[in-house]
């Protein structure tokens, strides 16, 4: 089975994770996908294959080396978004893509256009895989999970490569944020790993933010509003006060790079109560901190103005970013950079506007930084991935085997 191949038929289940229903794997797909790659691992005669109750799926590729070499992992995901449906998915190939626009559904005037999405133009002459434009497409992070594998079967096939043992996760639920927390790292077993989860050609992240979410609890008071003067406390007033306060220049919208932002992500309500939801992000620990901070200054502030606890701020921290965990480790980072350069591609290193799996696992020991995948445009009908991104992933995976073990 191509590369090709085995991507096409990975994107054919319908593996959507779900914040809803408490459990792990959060849908039964997943664990149907699962047992469908424990399958074919083991029939690839890879060692060590286990699926634990919860949709962890390990294997290894053994060592074809008497030298002592650190053990190397590769980790993707197996769930889609939740975003968009993943069910029924039909793919289609554009050969030699030609920079115009792509129809991907004639019947509801879907097109994929360079006009909204500029970086179609990076991949001129290239073979892309697309959508229907009825659901998205899953090379977040199927794609990932297909160049490991295929980077695996070609490490078989070239005995002549040397490579210390190698080390397989595929994990569900990162689209939930809860791939690492079952993830186990002792298990596992490895000096370090990659999450082959990026996105454009080149990308090597080991920045991301620091994340946590804020929940805001607006207590009212309803009185008739015929007779409301200096008794009546609306809630959506008093939550909407609250909201006022927080810069408009610091939301996702308004900021790129480096810069974090306060995310209003969801309010409901009526005048006895409402609740309002925001993420916080910033790569920066200290002003991290501070926005945190900021947000509990800012409830105390409506507090004081009122006269009483008409709002409750519960703060929950999320992740960390992961590079206080790699810096102390950097051969990991170099080795990869290397191994892009030995397989033609020019490392961009980047910072994740976003978190990553490799950021949970590198606080739970296993440093883990991201490599590109290929995919753009994920979470929804415009993704697609160019089949020649993919071969450089799987190159990239086959570098870093090879230079790990030369050093």
């Amino acid at each position: 089975m191509t590369l090709l191949e085995r991507f096409l038929k990975y994107v054919s289940f319908d593996t959507q994770s779900s914040e809803e229903t408490g459990v792990t794997p959060s849908t039964p797909g997943q664990m149907v996908f699962a047992r469908y790659l424990k399958d074919e691992l083991e029939s690839l005669g890879l060692q060590e294959v286990t699926l634990d109750d919860n949709g962890y799926l390990f294997a290894t590729l053994p060592a074809n080396t008497d030298e002592e070499v650190p053990v190397v992992g590769f980790i993707a995901h197996m769930d889609t978004s939740p975003d968009m449906s993943g069910k029924g998915v039909s793919p289609r190939i554009v050969r030699n893509y030609d920079g115009g626009d792509i129809t991907l559904c004639a019947d509801e005037n879907i097109v994929l256009s360079p006009a909204q999405f500029p970086e179609l133009l990076a991949h001129v002459g290239e073979d892309l895989i697309v959508t229907d434009g009825k659901t998205l497409l899953g090379a977040d992070d199927k794609a990932g999970i297909a160049e490991i594998v295929s980077a695996v079967v070609y490490l078989q096939q070239h005995p002549e490569i040397k490579h210390g043992k190698i080390r397989i996760g595929f994990n569900p639920d990162e689209e939930i944020g809860l791939g690492a927390h079952k993830f186990d790292v002792e298990k596992f077993a490895c000096d370090w790993a990659y999450t082959m989860d990026g996105g454009e050609v080149g990308e090597l992240e080991f920045e991301n933010f620091n994340a946590a979410s804020a929940k805001l609890l607006f207590k009212g008071r309803n009185v008739h509003p015929g007779y409301a003067k200096n008794k009546m406390i609306n809630s959506l007033r008093v939550a909407n006060r609250f909201m006022s306060f927080l810069p408009d220049s610091e939301t996702p919208e308004h900021t790129d790079g480096y810069e974090g932002f306060y995310h209003l992500i969801g309010v409901s309500g009526d005048v006895e109560r409402t609740t309002v939801s925001y993420i916080i992000r910033d790569h920066d620990r200290v002003r991290f901190e501070a926005r945190k901070a900021e947000m509990q200054r800012l409830a105390d502030l409506v507090n004081a103005e009122y006269g009483e606890q008409v709002v409750t701020l519960e703060l929950k921290d999320q992740y960390y970013n992961m590079r206080q965990q790699i810096e102390p480790v950097m051969h990991v980072i170099d080795i990869a950079f290397e191994a892009m350069k030995a397989a033609g591609v020019e490392p961009h290193v980047k910072a994740i506007r976003g978190g990553t799996d490799g950021a949970q696992l590198s606080f739970k020991g296993l440093p883990c930084p991201n490599i590109f995948a290929g995919g753009l445009n994920f979470h929804g009908r415009y993704e697609f991935v160019p089949i020649q991104s993919m071969e450089k992933a799987m190159n990239v995976i086959v570098k870093i085997a090879e230079l790990t073990a030369a050093r």
